[in-house]
């Protein structure tokens, strides 16, 4: 599995004190951000609780979208090494039904718990294809194990959409659904389109 799924957002390799300071300038915004919310993440907060000078987080991330994407690319590199290598059934050894609605059920709680900090990154991560791609190569590889056929890029696609921020939130901000419901939905749609490939 772990040659099908690269990591797709991995950063380029970079000396090692560099990784060490872009490691600590994160977790300084990460502690922030847990205790004060997206709010207090500013390039002058991230820098006094690193004790480094602004214009040292201005030369890593550039802005603070650029901090937040960064901030959101390590989550998902977490996330993705979690489908990869990490236990069952998010990763590799359960069957592939149970992988699939443990993805789905990571994925839904990930968008949930990073809302705030998905809309401060507006466009540098919006827009951030490599994420998708990796997710959907991933529903793609589960499908076909399932033994369903057909168009599974446009299975894959449309089994990820409704784990979108966008669309959790119309469901459940708007639409009055609790988090079990729409999760319960999203597993009748899952059940649905392998079923019907029977």
């Amino acid at each position: 599995m772990s040659k099908d799924l690269p990591l797709l957002v991995s950063t380029p390799p970079e000396r090692r004190d560099a990784a060490r300071n872009r490691r600590a300038l994160l977790d300084a915004a990460a502690e922030l951000m847990g205790g004060c919310g997206v709010d207090a993440l500013t390039m002058d907060a991230v820098a006094a609780k690193a004790g480094v000078g602004k214009g040292t987080v201005f030369r890593r991330f550039g802005s603070r979208e650029g901090l937040m994407a960064s901030l959101l690319n390590h989550r998902e590199e977490e996330w993705q090494a979690g489908v990869i290598s990490g236990p069952p059934p998010l990763g590799p050894g359960a069957p592939p039904m149970e992988r699939l609605l443990a993805f789905g059920a990571s994925r839904l709680r990930l968008h949930l718990d990073q809302g705030a900090l998905i809309e401060a990154a507006g466009r540098t991560w919006g827009e951030n294809y490599a994420v998708l791609g990796f997710a959907s190569m991933h529903v793609r590889l589960l499908l076909g194990q399932l033994g369903v056929t057909g168009n599974l890029h446009y299975l894959a696609t449309a089994l990820i959409a409704p784990l979108s921020l966008p669309v959790l939130r119309q469901q459940i901000e708007h639409g009055g659904m609790s988090e079990e419901q729409v999760f319960a939905g999203w597993s009748d749609l899952v059940r649905r389109v392998v079923r019907d490939d029977d």
